[in-house]
């Protein structure tokens, strides 16, 4: 979660330039209110990984061969794993925008980005886990809040100047 201060007394003005940078990164806003000065918005990607596909492909070749060599030794064995991998995310973005308090001019804007990942089927000796599995991450990449902020400065600077 990162905070910043802003040179506007618009609180609407604000939350539209929001938008716009939020559209611009690739995201649709799903929710706004202008009363409480919040927005969020979200997008879809793929969340395969090849790191996560080798694993996969690793583990499984290894309980095969374990459970072959099993099999040759006189014992049964039904050991075949798969693991379960990233299949689909959805990143999202939770922003308010709020006066400072005793500055009628200053605004502060407050963002989080987290992203809900699905996991893809798997399977280790009997047990099936089903595809669906999902999980919530919060997104501390400093990169992406400064990628936000730096993008909104401009748009709230531009607004000011009416260009």
């Amino acid at each position: 979660m990162q905070t910043r201060q802003f040179e506007t007394p618009n609180t609407d003005e604000l939350l539209s330039a929001s938008a716009a940078v939020l559209q611009d990164l690739g995201f649709q806003v799903t929710e706004s209110d202008r009363d409480l000065g919040f927005l969020r918005a979200a997008k879809e990607r793929s969340a395969r990984e090849y790191g996560q596909e080798v694993r996969r492909g690793v583990i499984a070749f290894l309980t095969t061969a374990l459970s072959v060599l099993a099999a040759v030794g006189g014992t049964a064995s039904n050991a075949i794993t798969l693991v379960p991998v990233d299949l689909q995310q959805q990143i999202n973005a939770s922003l308010i925008a709020q006066p400072i308090q005793d500055d009628d001019k200053r605004q502060e804007v407050r963002i989080v980005f987290y992203r809900l990942v699905w996991k893809g089927d798997g399977m280790s000796g009997d047990q099936y886990f089903p595809p669906g599995d999902q999980k919530m991450e919060m997104i501390r990449d400093a990169e992406i809040y400064q990628q936000f902020y730096a993008r909104l400065s401009k748009a709230v600077f531009l607004e000011a100047q009416r260009i």
